[in-house]
């Protein structure tokens, strides 16, 4: 709803004394240009600029738009630049408090001010995923009449959380994750700033960059830990803000781990050759280092993928599309939920049965192909779909294998220079036993000399 009198007084209070807000709070940009991060979206002519009354003039008015992105990467602090910077009348909701009854005064007063005062609303509603499909109907006539410029904000994927003709009637903005440089940036700003810490103290390197491992993209969880080791150092009579005086503050040890270096490589190697070998426990323990350094929960997917081919393969069938699942459940979570699903893949591949057959085969076929042994398709297995084919011999004396008993034809498939060999060996574990009979089966029906 619009500021009471004690809302009023507080906000009052903060801009007499700066130090009663919070840090994040106080370092607020505020304009579109002192935002960190998300520039796709805030180009001339942006449906944001125009928000804020950048080129808003002419018959298209402003539209409503939806911000999605996770937290921390700015959707409150836009729709705080976009209330501070434009004439319009400003309303905030949360989702969490508010239902219908005050969406609908909202709209009500968004009507009074527009015929009575001719002064358009915009409305904030932060986290629009926690309204109810009726609560998200009752905004509708108000946003497609633009009785209110709507700014939804929401942490939720808005295909699944947001009704399709609110969506339909709105913008979708994405807000990409804050990248290290981004948070970075914001940290050295609220340590010069006279809203921040007035050059009080200093950040050393190795306490920054612990700091951005914290954060996790996340700024305000970044401004909060720099205040609250900020504190810490001054109270101690301290010139700088330590690496043991962070730890302490944020209870959260500092892990050697160079996420451009040989400590990426070097543990990523271990979980990998720990899974493996079928500990699952150090793998989980490799595992947990990487989460907990702020590694790219994508590269750890990556690798849980490269593995299931290479070390599990057919010897457990599911390995892979376990991996795969993992990766496309992280790309759209990330952290923190996303340490849940790395954990539940590396369980799943560790404990698998291994076999490296996968990786073995198509190595020694590149190595042939390397050396040059390939040669000519057989004739019969060219294609013989275009005019002329059957006249060079190609397609002729193809056995069709679904027309034969057992669904096998014993005839050439391989170069000629290549026709004896056999590059798939499988092995007896797990699920891959199976496939060990299979090939056996196959081969002696195609009447392959064993070699």
């Amino acid at each position: 709803m619009e500021p009471d009198l004690f809302t009023a007084a507080a906000e009052e209070r903060q801009e007499k004394d700066p130090a009663a807000s919070p840090l994040a709070v106080r370092m607020r940009p505020r304009t579109l240009d002192e935002v960190v991060g998300q520039q796709h979206l805030l180009k001339p002519g942006s449906p944001l600029r125009r928000l804020v009354g950048e080129g808003a003039g002419g018959p298209a008015g402003p539209s409503s738009v939806i911000l999605w992105g996770p937290p921390g990467t700015g959707k409150t602090t836009l729709a705080y630049v976009v209330s501070k910077a434009t004439n319009k009348r400003f309303v905030e909701l949360s989702a969490i408090t508010a239902g219908v009854k005050e969406v609908r005064a909202v709209i009500d007063g968004a009507r009074r001010a527009s015929g009575g005062y001719g002064q358009e609303t915009v409305l904030f509603l932060d986290e629009i995923h926690r309204f109810s499909k009726a609560q998200q109907d009752s905004l509708l006539p108000a946003v497609e009449n633009r009785w209110v410029t709507l700014i939804a904000a929401t942490t939720e994927n808005p295909y699944f959380s947001v009704i399709s003709p609110l969506l339909s009637r709105s913008l979708l903005l994405t807000l990409e994750p804050l990248t290290d440089d981004d948070v970075r940036g914001l940290l050295r700003r609220a340590l010069t700033d006279e809203r921040g810490l007035r050059e009080t103290v200093a950040l050393p390197e190795d306490t920054e960059e612990h700091l951005l491992r914290i954060a996790g993209g996340d700024a305000r969880r970044a401004l909060t830990a720099l205040e609250a080791a900020a504190g810490a150092a001054l109270d101690k009579g301290e010139a700088e803000i330590g690496l043991r005086t962070l730890e302490e503050t944020v209870d959260r040890a500092a892990v050697k781990y160079d996420r451009d270096g040989d400590q990426h490589y070097d543990v990523a190697s271990a979980l990998i050759k720990s899974i493996r070998g079928s500990d699952v426990d150090a793998a989980l323990h490799y595992l947990a280092r990487m989460i907990e350094a702020g590694e790219d929960p994508r590269f750890i997917a990556r690798r849980l993928m490269i593995s299931a081919s290479e070390d599990i393969g057919l010897a457990d069938p599911n390995a892979l599309p376990t991996a795969v699942a993992a990766a496309q459940a992280v790309a759209m979570i990330g952290f923190p939920e996303a340490a849940l699903t790395l954990s539940h893949a590396t369980i799943a591949l560790a404990l698998a049965p291994k076999s490296n057959a996968a990786t073995t085969a198509i190595g020694a076929a590149l190595d042939d192909v390397r050396k040059g042994l390939a040669g000519p398709v057989p004739p019969h297995l060219r294609d013989g779909h275009y005019k002329g084919a059957a006249k060079l011999g190609h397609a002729q004396g193809y056995v069709y294998p679904h027309d034969v008993p057992e669904g096998i034809a014993p005839q050439q498939y391989a170069p000629d220079a290549l026709k004896e060999r056999e590059y798939y060996t499988p092995t007896r574990h797990g699920a891959e036993a199976r496939y060990a009979d299979a090939v056996e089966w196959t081969r002696k029906h195609l009447g392959r000399k064993r070699s």
